[in-house]
């Protein structure tokens, strides 16, 4: 499922038994490792959060009533590189000592300790009442929005600005800005364009 997921589909939708998303992300990453598909524990994390989006948990209480009880993204954390150079500017030994074991200390603890996701609970059910409680990520929502009609994106950015107060760029900003950087290249370059004879 997880490698189907990567290639070849807009979307995949599979069932899982786990009772919260942290339980959901180590099942998967524990049966890849169990299938021979991966021998590194991150490695295996870090495909499955790639994959999972959205968690849609459902719940059947004592009476036997099925409800949605939560929504909840999952946000892949990108690695940066948080590592100063600082050590150029030192004059003494002891202060280039010190910004080195600043860096080794941010090393070490990406290799051991590396976050590899983020999930926040978008909409969760309180007392026989649907709440949004968290926005969801500008990526998802663009991604969202590039797979609607016209008429879905119109209904779509009043109910995230409604509730959220989240304006996304249109297409029409990003085209602009698309068309700004070819007049840029052009006059960086100082080329004249090509006319074709007849």
């Amino acid at each position: 499922m997880i490698q189907s997921a990567q290639v070849a589909s807009k979307f995949t939708l599979f069932t899982h038994h786990a009772k919260t998303f942290p339980d959901l992300v180590t099942a998967l990453r524990n049966s890849m490792l169990r299938a021979g598909v991966f021998k590194n524990e991150k490695t295996a994390e870090e495909q499955v959060v790639q994959v999972l989006n959205f968690d849609i948990h459902l719940v059947k209480d004592f009476r036997g009533r099925r409800y949605i009880e939560r929504i909840t993204e999952c946000i892949p954390v990108e690695e940066k590189n948080e590592y100063t150079y600082d050590h150029r500017n030192e004059k003494t030994i002891e202060g280039k000592l010190n910004k080195f074991m600043d860096n080794a200390t941010i090393y070490f603890t990406k290799s051991t300790n590396r976050e590899l996701y983020k999930y926040r609970n978008i909409l969760e059910y309180h007392d026989g009442v649907y709440v949004l409680t968290n926005p969801i990520s500008e990526k998802n929502l663009i991604e969202m929005r590039n797979n609607m009609d016209d008429t879905d994106i119109a209904e779509f950015e009043k109910f995230i600005y409604r509730n959220w107060g989240i304006k996304l760029k249109s297409f029409d900003d990003e085209e602009d800005k698309t068309e700004e950087n070819k007049e840029e290249v052009k006059v960086k370059r100082g080329r004249k364009p090509k006319t074709v004879k007849e």
